[in-house]
């Protein structure tokens, strides 16, 4: 596989930040992409709706089915992917980049965040595989590729913020589990991680512009996503991928085009040692 043309990506939180710049690099390509995300209305603090995105993706050459869907609803997942079904004919790469994230302590974490980040990244990243994979079996070379960390049981990793550790760990297991389950059947579950921070309204939520200046931008994650998604499924899953080592693989060798401000060390990310 070398293009993504006339391929579809049904791409969970695809209306803003790394979900949408994975999908304007596959539509560059002439793909059909499923922006399966919450944002239909403007909203006050973050930008893009599933609208905006569409624009964006067509702007680019490829073809959008925007559809607002709360991943924590099954049926929501699966009335989406029947209508991606019906408008593609069938769906050929998952992308779990949606997740929520709360970086507090155990006595700082009400329920209620506790609930959003496992009912976002762990329980909709399974519901979402799920709902996709039927259609995956039946697909030339498919994908499902996680935006989840590599697994590591240091313990610096989870004081601090162990629930959301613990989320987005359920992410990586769901990559871990998967790629053995279907192997056989020839679908590649693969993870995604960034090596520093990367400029996303999350980013920008944590550490402000400060932070914002000191990130990569989201381009590298689309790029590196890419160069996993147009892989042979068979003989390219189970893996935990950094991006800059992906890139580096596939010959990029210039990665200050990656910052969002020229000359600046960008900062580390978590879960990457």
């Amino acid at each position: 596989m070398s293009t993504l043309k006339g391929k579809t990506l049904f791409i969970t939180g695809a209306s803003r930040g790394i979900g949408l710049a994975i999908a304007k690099r596959a539509a560059r390509d002439g793909a059909n992409i499923v922006i399966a995300a919450k944002t239909s209305a403007p909203h006050p603090k973050l930008p893009g709706t599933i609208y905006s995105a569409a624009e964006e993706i067509e702007k680019e050459g490829g073809k959008a089915l925007p559809l607002m869907v709360d991943i924590r609803q099954e049926e929501q997942i699966h009335d989406a992917v029947k209508q991606a079904v019906e408008r593609f004919g069938g769906i050929d790469i998952c992308v779990n980049n949606a997740s929520a994230i709360s970086l507090t302590g155990t006595l700082q974490t009400p329920m209620k965040k506790f609930d959003l980040m496992f009912g976002v990244n762990v329980r909709g990243t399974y519901a979402t595989t799920q709902a996709c994979l039927p259609e995956l079996l039946k697909a030339k070379n498919p994908h499902v590729l996680t935006l989840s960390p590599p697994l590591s049981m240091k313990t610096k990793w989870f004081q601090g913020h162990v629930a959301y550790t613990m989320a987005k760990y359920g992410m990586s297991m769901c990559v871990l589990g998967m790629a053995e389950e279907f192997r056989e059947n020839g679908v590649a579950f693969n993870a995604l991680w960034p090596r520093t921070t990367i400029a996303t309204a999350a980013v920008n939520m944590l550490g402000g512009q400060e932070m914002m200046d000191a990130s990569r931008t989201p381009d590298i994650m689309a790029d590196a996503a890419y160069a996993i998604l147009t892989r042979d499924s068979r003989a390219c899953t189970g893996n935990f991928f950094i991006d800059d080592e992906v890139l580096r693989e596939a010959g990029v060798t210039d990665f200050d085009q990656y910052l969002v401000k020229p000359g600046t060390q960008p900062l580390p990310d978590f879960f990457i040692d």
